[in-house]
């Protein structure tokens, strides 16, 4: 399974940026996308994540500013952001969990830079 991830860059606070994810691969029907962030000094966390029947998590302080979506027939995953504030200034990484019968598998793309100026 490989994951691309594009539509990171420097915004201004108050801006907008989407991020974007592709993968491709064998990739189980049922599946788990995300995104996941990690600001220097700090451990990666999750942001949001989405299953492919539609069940979506978000990290608490990210609700209402944040929205994942995903289009399970081209396996992309999408995370608008909004409001965006200096503290989300983050690598951002997308991920697939792949389940089998084999048990969970974990994807994860190149991240991508998001940089949010004051």
């Amino acid at each position: 399974v490989q994951l691309q991830a594009s539509g990171g860059g420097l915004v201004q606070a108050g801006g907008s940026l989407r991020l974007s994810c592709a993968a491709s691969g064998g990739i189980s029907s049922y599946n788990v996308m995300g995104w996941y962030r990690q600001a220097p000094g700090k451990q990666r966390e999750l942001v949001a994540s989405m299953t492919s029947g539609g069940t979506t998590y978000y990290a608490d302080s990210l609700k209402g500013r944040f929205a994942i979506s995903r289009d399970n027939a081209k396996n992309t995953v999408s995370l608008q952001m909004n409001s965006l504030k200096p503290e989300d200034t983050a690598v951002y990484y997308c991920s697939v969990a792949v389940f089998t019968l084999g048990g969970r598998d974990d994807y994860w793309g190149q991240g991508t830079q998001v940089t949010v100026s004051s």
